[in-house]
């Protein structure tokens, strides 16, 4: 491949992917949410993991410290999020859900799907596994 098509293939890369957070970020607006789709991803993968420090969360999110700790600080104002003192480091803390963030994902997860799958509308199962294969290759490049 030369460098004007990797350069291309990249460009529609980081296109499609921006475009994608951009369309949700809007729908979060728009049908008022009350959150952000990134305050969306940490309530998500709290609901999926009991307990969470904050730089698991980081790793997970591929967030630096300072902005997560932003976007945490957030939610915990809303009452979504609590902080808990890490049992085996006094340091740090454990991220938890708290039950009104554990309604708030339940009442977000249908309306966060519809969103989902506008992206793939006239994708058929073949293109899902082509992309998948493509994804998980350009991943694993990068290990």
């Amino acid at each position: 491949m030369t460098q004007e098509q990797f350069s291309k293939y990249s460009f529609l890369l980081d296109r499609t992917a921006r475009r994608v957070k951009q369309y949700a970020q809007r729908k979060f607006k728009l049908e008022d949410f009350d959150i952000t789709v990134d305050q969306w991803l940490i309530l998500k993968n709290l609901s999926e993991n009991e307990l969470m420090s904050q730089s698991e969360m980081a790793q997970i999110l591929f967030k630096d410290q300072p902005t997560l700790t932003r976007i945490i600080d957030i939610l915990t104002k809303k009452g979504y999020v609590e902080r808990v003192p890490h049992p085996n480091d006094r340091r740090s803390f454990q991220l938890v859900l708290t039950q009104s963030g554990a309604e708030k994902v339940e009442e977000l997860k249908p309306k966060v799907s519809e969103i989902r799958q506008k992206a793939w509308e006239n994708l058929n199962e073949g293109d899902f596994e082509e992309f998948k294969r493509i994804l998980n290759k350009i991943y694993d490049n990068l290990e």
